[in-house]
């Protein structure tokens, strides 16, 4: 199954993270299909940019949303 879920970047606690498209059976931080965004949770207004249109598709075609990813784009 296809997930949207983040996979983590940054330095040793200063998390950055990227909104990816990926298979379900991956590891976090294995590879993944696109990348459709980011989120930095350690800015001070905690900066989130989502390619809505590559995000409505990848979702038409059948991917699932992790909870986390849900949770903070609102959909």
């Amino acid at each position: 199954m296809t997930v949207i879920r983040m996979t983590r970047m940054g330095r040793k606690k200063r998390p950055f993270y990227r909104i990816v498209v990926t298979d379900s059976r991956k590891r976090r931080d294995g590879g993944w299909i696109e990348s459709i965004g980011y989120y930095n949770p350690v800015s001070e207004n905690k900066e989130i940019n989502v390619d809505q249109e590559r995000l409505n598709y990848w979702l038409s075609v059948g991917a699932q949303m992790s909870p986390t990813v849900k949770r903070i784009t609102g959909k």
